[in-house]
């Protein structure tokens, strides 16, 4: 110990000038002392650990590899180069181990193991060590010493199923080993003073035989989400509460928001519950409560979240992921539908087929335009969930607008009378080539916002694989759609002028005020309209979402329509009177 501490001050000394060179040699001559004084084990130990951070801090290097090892080529280099000295099975026990002094390191020694993290391997590995037999092998390339210390770092923890186990169905475990760095400097008794020494090591067995699993879990969403709900509560607590919210709306919209169609499908109650909670904790910020109050909701978030990266962390069957892509292409498509076939009908009753084309353009164009949006987003440019919602929620709200006023419209004309009026005064310059331009723009605002969310959740779905099943989930949901249009169509032919146009009134009134909520809601979470939660119950499919904006909003729609059909009514007795 006495040479590796005099060791590590002459390599500090020999470090180019920095900021925190001067706090390093200080550290490194506590070290010496303590060593030198025989100083309790455990406060040498942390005066070690602190001047690695120390170090580590000052002089940034790479703490992990690049990609994960190759543990096959690992076991041959090890073969190599290693096990004449280290033995087969790393007990030190190697043919040319009796001939070396001081004797090679048995990598099997549990004891000595617990306190070795695989950086501190790779150190050795590509320095090699003063006073002994190891030699550097930094002739190797990095990848080869990685592939190397990931073999060696095994012997000590022998295969266990119960480390895969407790990493696939834990998800605060793999919030403490988040990325490659954290597993490759964090030492075994440390993992242990947090879990447990028995969980540390069956985790510690599996992840040095499957790094891979580390690297997938560090590309997942909802560590981001973890990652901005922890920074929002420090811009808090720090009274930057702009920031806080910024970085909670990008908690949901960037971090979770990715993985809602894969969750729905397998705990849609969890979704709804995660949903609401994010509500709540912006509307918590915009109230201005106390930093404890915020600290419980995100902490009861991240409970949730975990839950969620459980879900989310099981092998997803093809049940679930027909489920999956049926229910979201028939939710989306439905709504969008309803609209696009109560055009064509009207148009095919009042017999100016002429105007089809349009809502047939627009619905086309609509397609084309969310299939390319997608790509842009996908391969050229990084669109940011605010931007999606906020595109959602103007394009909900624009919809809406129409269907207010063409539903007080088609109203009036379904009044005794009205349509044989509206015949006879040959107003049909209502369906002029700029009226078909309108019906153009609205069957392209309600089929874009309804695809391009549609296919990123189809995205989402591929990547969990299934592919079989996701592609038949998509086409019962086509079918399905299909004959509803044809039941429609077929329908609105049989039904009477004056009824058809009462159908179609309130079809247009429900889906104007479902519209409404949604677009609020849209863009509540792209931060652009505050929200005040109130103690109502979430309904998606009507679009009531428990905020008090939405809730006016909804209230306002159905006031002016109410308000419209109210004088459409009394219009219509004047004349029959």
């Amino acid at each position: 110990m006495t040479d590796f501490a005099a060791t590590i001050q002459r390599n500090i000394e020999a470090l180019p000038a920095g900021a925190g060179r001067n706090a390093l040699l200080s550290g490194a001559t506590q070290l010496r002392n303590a060593i030198a004084k025989r100083d309790d084990a455990d406060r040498v130990a942390t005066l070690a650990r602190d001047l690695a951070g120390q170090l580590l801090a000052a002089y940034p290097i790479s703490l992990s590899p690049k990609q994960p090892p190759d543990l096959a080529l690992g076991r041959q280099l090890y073969a190599e180069h290693c096990a004449g000295c280290h033995g087969a099975s790393g007990h030190g026990d190697g043919p040319l181990a009796t001939q070396l002094e001081p004797r090679p390191v048995a990598f099997s020694d549990a004891t000595r193991a617990r306190e070795r993290s695989l950086f501190a391997l790779y150190q050795v590995v590509t320095q090699g060590l003063d006073g002994t037999a190891m030699p550097s092998f930094a002739q190797l390339t990095d990848a080869d010493r990685w592939a190397l210390v990931f073999t060696a770092g095994q012997f000590a923890y022998p295969a266990t199923d119960a480390g895969k186990a407790l990493w696939n169905g834990d998800a605060a475990l793999r919030r403490l080993l988040p990325d490659m760095d954290a597993l490759t400097t964090l030492t075994p008794a440390a993992l242990a003073s947090t879990i447990g020494a028995e969980r540390a090591g069956a985790l510690t067995a599996y992840l040095r035989r499957h790094p891979e699993a580390v690297v997938l879990s560090d590309s997942g969403v909802l560590r981001l989400a973890h990652e901005r709900l922890a920074a929002s509560l420090l811009a808090y607590r720090e009274g930057d509460t702009a920031e806080a919210s910024r970085l909670a709306v990008s908690a949901y919209l960037d971090g979770f928001e990715p993985v809602e169609p894969q969750l729905s499908a397998r705990d849609a109650g969890l979704l709804r519950k995660i949903e609401g909670e994010m509500t709540a904790l912006r509307s918590k910020i915009g109230a201005g409560v106390s930093a404890d109050d915020m600290a419980i909701q995100i902490e009861t978030l991240q409970r949730s979240l975990d839950a969620a990266e459980t879900a989310l962390g099981t092998q997803s069957g093809a049940a679930s992921s027909f489920a999956g892509a049926f229910t979201i292409l028939l939710r989306e498509g439905l709504e969008a539908l309803l609209i696009v076939v109560a055009m064509i009908a009207f148009l095919r009753k009042a017999q100016r087929t002429e105007a089809l084309p349009y809502v047939h353009a627009g619905t086309l164009v609509a397609l084309a335009g969310g299939v390319a949006t997608w790509a842009v987003a996908t391969y050229l440019v990084a669109i940011s969930g605010a931007s999606r919602e906020l595109t959602e929620g103007t394009a909900a709200l624009f919809a809406a607008t129409v269907l207010l006023f063409v539903g007080i419209w088609m109203h009036g004309k379904s009044q005794a009378g009205a349509w044989q009026q509206y015949i006879k005064e040959k107003v049909s310059a209502a369906l002029s080539r700029r009226s078909g331009w309108v019906l153009f723009t609205l069957a392209f605002v309600v089929v874009y916002r309804e695809v391009f969310e549609t296919i990123l959740f189809y995205v989402a779905l591929w990547t969990q694989g299934n592919h079989q099943a996701v592609l038949s989930g998509a086409g019962a949901a086509v079918l399905a759609l299909a004959a509803f249009t044809w039941l429609l169509l077929r329908a609105s032919k049989r039904l009477p002028i004056g009824l058809f146009f009462s159908i179609s009134a309130v079809l247009m009134a429900v889906l104007a005020v479902v519209l409404t909520g949604k677009g609020i809601a849209a863009l509540q979470e792209a931060n652009i309209l505050s929200s005040r939660l109130l103690n109502l119950p979430r309904l998606e499919l009507l679009g009531v979402y428990p905020t008090l904006q939405g809730v006016l909003a909804q209230a306002a729609c159905l006031a002016i329509l109410g308000a419209g059909f109210l004088y459409n009514r009394n219009a219509g007795r004047k004349k029959l009177a």
